[in-house]
């Protein structure tokens, strides 16, 4: 018990450390007053955090700068000078080897041509063909949870959390398949208000406590549309599917939240390689 104890208050730290990044992820950040936030030893701590969460801090603020840079070039016309300079850069060059580094594209061509790029264009050409997209049965799922209020570029914010609780207990899984649950339309809600919830299946009758929710993800019939790219890239796939696969399908959506399965890591594979299942609740059309 006092190690499990120990553990939890190792992830609760760096759970601190997590929350401090994204709310503070445009300013400059002292790698002291992270070590203050986790309340470790200055010489230890970024050695403690690269250990227990798999990459480096620095690895981790330049991941989370550029995802929020590619989410502004993708779905929005800020200045990439701009852009750059709100991820910490200080010059668009510098920004623009960093960035083509993680996407396998310069800022630019990324606006221009990457996969929300690709999507947007099937749904102007009204192809409903475009890109795979199955019919499959799922089994209920019974998970635990975490809620997120925010982007839903931030819901890995959750998903740490929701690691940190179940390794306090001892139940994380050695291969945790995560899975996220969106429950409002990016295009109406503001972005501060969007509910989402990060989500891991659980095989055992493991007792669900708060902060974790305990959720029954649907079963039944679901469109997969399995997405390759960026997390910034998605909603041209969310539109695509909605707008030009649905209409023509002869499904209906369900009355459940559209659910993501992610199938791979972003510590672990470039952007590019990202694999992600989009599943749409849906029923027969009457």
């Amino acid at each position: 018990m006092a190690r499990l104890q120990t553990q939890a208050s190792y992830q609760d730290r760096l759970a601190r450390v997590t929350d401090f990044l994204y709310e503070h992820l445009e300013d400059d950040l002292s790698f002291d007053r992270l070590a203050e936030i986790a309340c470790l030893s200055s010489y230890h701590w970024s050695r403690i955090y690269t250990a227990m969460r798999g990459e480096t801090i620095a690895a981790t603020v330049r991941r989370l700068r550029l995802q929020r840079a590619a989410d502004r070039l993708a779905n929005g016309d800020l200045d990439i000078a701009l852009i750059a300079t709100r991820a910490g850069y200080g010059s668009t060059d510098t920004f623009a080897r960093a960035f083509r580094d993680m996407f396998g594209q310069a800022p630019a061509a990324y606006r221009a041509a990457g996969s929300h790029a690709v999507f947007r264009a099937a749904s102007a050409a009204a192809n409903a063909h475009g890109f795979p997209v199955s019919i499959d049965t799922l089994a209920p799922q019974r998970c635990a949870g975490i809620d997120h209020v925010g982007s839903y570029m931030q819901i890995d914010q959750a998903m740490g959390r929701l690691f940190a609780e179940l390794a306090a207990r001892g139940r994380l899984p050695a291969q945790p398949a995560m899975t996220g649950v969106y429950f409002d339309d990016p295009d109406n809600v503001p972005e501060t208000e969007l509910r989402s919830r990060a989500c891991l299946p659980l095989d055992d009758e493991l007792a669900i406590e708060a902060p974790m929710v305990e959720t029954m993800l649907r079963g039944g019939l679901y469109a997969r549309l399995n997405y390759t790219g960026p997390y910034a890239d998605m909603r041209g796939a969310y539109r695509w599917l909605l707008a030009t696969w649905l209409p023509a399908s002869g499904y209906e959506p369900a009355e459940a939240p559209i659910l993501e399965a992610y199938l791979n890591d972003p510590r672990e594979v470039p952007q590019s390689e990202l694999r992600t299942d989009i599943l749409l609740p849906i029923e027969r059309a009457s």
